[in-house]
């Protein structure tokens, strides 16, 4: 089942070799027109999501070095060449996966959820808590990206005004340049804001759920539109597999990732690696959109 749902290689355009996936990374990632090229070979991103985890005693938001190494040993075996994370990773995690041939799409998070512009001095600390955040990383070859936002809630971006969220967001991705000069840098966007427009991100990146071949076939559609020239990821695909069986999902991931890439997409990312996941202080617990579970079983 788990070979059948990470067939990324099923679609013409998603050929490529795992030659490149099979050594070190050590050049990032850039855009060039629709797609990203690591050197003179065009790179497909052939993502997982990797997270997140329940922070251990010490504060650290990912599992123990021993687990993380396991893990990718895995991912890389299974054909996937880029990561994504939610919360800035340490740097020996960053070390593990230039070892096993990963890029890394970096999420910087912070308080997107709330009308984080009504408090006077909330913008300027999550400016300077991303800032700190993108430092740890900078210079890192295996960097893919830096995510500076995802899915800001459509209220949120209602109650400020579609304006104000773009410039706060150009402000964000000003800053991670200038603390990580040459790293590219995105924003996570999903359909209820696909509105946002944010010319200065190297590329369009969009959450996208939907259950059937041909909605997400239309949907991709417009997506390019939107998008004009830059290249366009899928940053999370997926289906439950508690709720819809495992076969199910397998099948489901397998037209999704085909459809991708027959699309003209540089890429996407299955949501997720494993079951394991935690948000709000709480492990999820009745959602299974691992290709592996929590004890790491295909």
């Amino acid at each position: 089942m788990l070979k059948a749902t990470l067939s990324a290689d099923t679609s013409a355009t998603c050929t490529e070799t795992t030659s490149s996936a099979q050594k070190k990374t050590t050049e990032r990632p850039r855009v060039e027109g629709k797609f990203l090229f690591v050197g003179e070979e065009k790179f497909w991103v052939r993502g997982v999501t990797y997270g997140t985890f329940c922070p251990d005693e010490s504060g650290a938001n990912y599992p123990p070095r021993d687990v993380v190494e396991n893990d990718f040993a895995a991912i890389q075996n299974a054909g996937f060449n880029t990561l994504r994370v939610y919360t800035p990773p340490p740097l020996w995690l960053l070390d593990l996966a230039a070892t096993h041939g990963l890029h890394v799409m970096i999420g910087l998070p912070w308080e997107q959820h709330i009308a984080f512009l009504d408090e006077r001095g909330r913008a300027k600390d999550i400016v300077d808590r991303v800032r700190e955040a993108v430092r740890q990383c900078s210079g890192h070859s295996a960097v893919l990206c830096y995510a500076i936002g995802n899915e800001i809630p459509a209220p949120v971006v209602r109650w400020h005004g579609k304006r104000q969220i773009e410039t706060f967001l150009e402000r964000l991705c000003d800053m991670v340049r200038r603390e990580d000069p040459g790293s590219l840098v995105t924003y996570v966007n999903y359909p209820t804001t696909e509105y946002l427009e944010l010319p200065f991100i190297d590329f369009v990146s969009f959450n996208v759920y939907l259950e059937r071949p041909e909605q997400l076939a239309a949907y991709l559609a417009r997506l390019q539109n939107l998008a004009g020239e830059q290249p366009l990821l899928l940053t999370e695909i997926g289906l439950d597999s508690r709720r819809n069986g495992e076969e199910e999902q397998a099948s489901s991931l397998k037209w999704q990732i085909e459809t991708s890439f027959e699309k003209g997409c540089a890429g996407a990312f299955v949501f997720a690696w494993t079951d394991e996941w935690h948000r709000g202080g709480h492990d999820i617990e009745d959602w299974d959109f691992g290709l592996v579970t929590r004890d790491r079983k295909p």
